[in-house]
């Protein structure tokens, strides 16, 4: 599936994903390809990104390379999910 992360000074990331996990106001939930379509607002959490992506030089300081993916730190956001296109817009 496809991700965007845009932040309001720039696009983040933008590529292919295995799947992503999202901090949502109501719990933490990921999402696969094929997955149904969702709007949600995202509450201050990590945007944990699982796959082999590869990441722009003037963002890389943003993202946290973990054992199991990378993650992005965010104070809030809205995300959606339609036709596997994932679209984060972070704060």
């Amino acid at each position: 599936m496809y991700l965007e992360i845009v932040s309001p000074e720039a696009t983040l990331f933008s590529g292919e994903v295995d799947s992503i996990s999202v901090p949502g106001v109501n719990g933490e939930f990921e999402m696969l390809k094929d997955h149904a379509p969702i709007v949600s607002l995202l509450k201050e959490g990590n945007v944990k990104i699982f796959g082999d992506i590869k990441l722009e030089e003037e963002v890389e300081s943003k993202f946290t390379k973990a054992d199991k993916g990378t993650w992005l730190a965010i104070n809030s956001g809205t995300i959606e999910m339609k036709d596997n296109k994932v679209i984060v817009l972070a704060d």
